[in-house]
């Protein structure tokens, strides 16, 4: 069976801002499309890329075969990649998210619930009283500082952090070259070695944060190795942090745009369904990929051990065979199935974090600044497959 192609660029300024129209158009095709410019298949149904996320036929880790198509100069970078639980595939997923699991608990995480509170309050006090970046003042910094505390790294280096962070996450955008690339390896094996510093400093004072719970962390005496929680500290903060902030501005946005009362949130009842409405509605990652393991057929078409598919997941939030009223924001929506933190195995280990973050930060946003507008019209980040934007400007009426 064919599967219809394609054709748009991922970089294109229309696309960049509005992806959803391209989205829809290539859904009423079926649950797979040929997209011509990255060159491969894409599932694009709520059912395709659910499917195909829990079916461990498909997996995150480069088949054998294939794991040496990189180029020379960005071994640095592969190299962290490849102790990342989340480039792996059982038995070494197993182990690896095992072991964090174990630290990374749901009473240290509810734990941080009044240090969100307090930072956010903390970051309000400052608000000036004209027009301000809602995310350079508010939506950036509570996830670094959050996580510089959570793996009991200095406050001081949160800006460091974000530095190193933007340059090795700008790889998997869609207009990478080899600018980016040089400066993603660069950040990388800076932080490599401060991480190895402060590892050490770790394992001769350990105090109670994830990374020494990281680090002594064992299951039947099997621990991390130094290499593999350097991997684990970089994901945490790479994948936590630049999702976080996308998902605070995108759905502050959302919620002032929509024209819904913002004071709903302040509802007890509400507040979770409206935290899991802006992650379907306009989520911070819109592509994630899989690579075949053995020749199939899926969903009519004819797949080969090593092809990639694309799952974009922002697609399959606005399905309206999964959800009604898809293009519509309506946090009162319930029993919502959005898949923008993963499913199956890899169903990401920090969205306890980021959905605290969310419940927290927001409703403390709209009770202290009940009249907070957006001023200026807000744009995207040309930096697909991720979408954030590059400010929010607003202002306290």
């Amino acid at each position: 069976m064919s599967i219809p192609t394609f054709i748009q660029s991922p970089t294109e300024k229309d696309f960049v801002q509005n992806p959803y129209p391209f989205y829809q158009e290539a859904q009423a095709s079926g649950d797979l499309f040929f997209w011509k410019d990255y060159g491969r298949v894409c599932a694009v149904s709520h059912n395709a890329v659910n499917t195909i996320l829990r079916d461990r036929r498909w997996g995150r880790e480069v088949p054998s075969e294939l794991k040496n198509i990189f180029s020379e100069h960005i071994k640095p970078f592969i190299e962290v990649d490849r102790h990342s639980m989340l480039e792996k595939e059982p038995p070494a997923h197993t182990r690896l998210r095992g072991l964090v699991v174990r630290a990374f608990t749901t009473s240290g995480i509810a734990a941080l619930k009044q240090e969100i509170a307090l930072l956010s309050n903390e970051l309000i006090d400052k608000f000036p009283d004209r027009d301000f970046d809602l995310i350079k003042n508010y939506g950036e910094i509570i996830p670094v500082v959050i996580i510089t505390r959570l793996l009991g790294i200095p406050e001081y280096m949160a800006p460091q952090l974000l530095s190193w962070s933007h340059d090795m996450v700008a790889m998997y955008q869609a207009k990478r070259n080899r600018e980016i690339e040089d400066k993603a390896v660069l950040a990388t094996i800076e932080f490599v070695e401060f991480l190895k510093e402060h590892i050490n400093r770790k394992n001769n004072e350990l105090e109670d944060d994830l990374l020494s719970r990281l680090i002594v962390a064992e299951n039947e005496g099997d621990k991390l190795s130094t290499k593999e929680l350097i991997s684990t500290c970089i994901l945490i903060l790479n994948a936590g942090h630049e999702a976080t902030v996308h998902a605070i501005g995108n759905g502050v946005k959302s919620i002032l745009e929509s024209g819904w009362n913002p004071q709903a949130l302040l509802d007890p009842t509400l507040v979770s369904a409206t935290v899991e409405e802006i992650l379907r509605f306009d989520p911070p990652l819109h592509k994630f990929e899989r690579y075949a393991y053995e020749n199939m057929r899926v969903f009519g078409y004819d797949f080969k051990r090593g092809d990639q598919i694309a799952l974009l997941l922002a697609a399959a939030n606005r399905d309206p065979k999964a959800f009604s009223s898809p293009k519509s924001f309506d946090p009162t929506r319930t029993g919502s199935q959005q898949l923008s933190l993963g499913a199956g195995i890899h169903f990401c280990v920090g969205a306890p974090l980021a959905r605290m973050e969310l419940l927290v930060a927001l409703p403390i946003l709209f009770e202290r600044c009940p009249n907070i507008a957006i001023t200026k019209t807000p744009t995207y980040s040309n930096r697909y497959h991720f979408h954030g934007l590059t400010e929010l400007v607003v202002k306290q009426n």
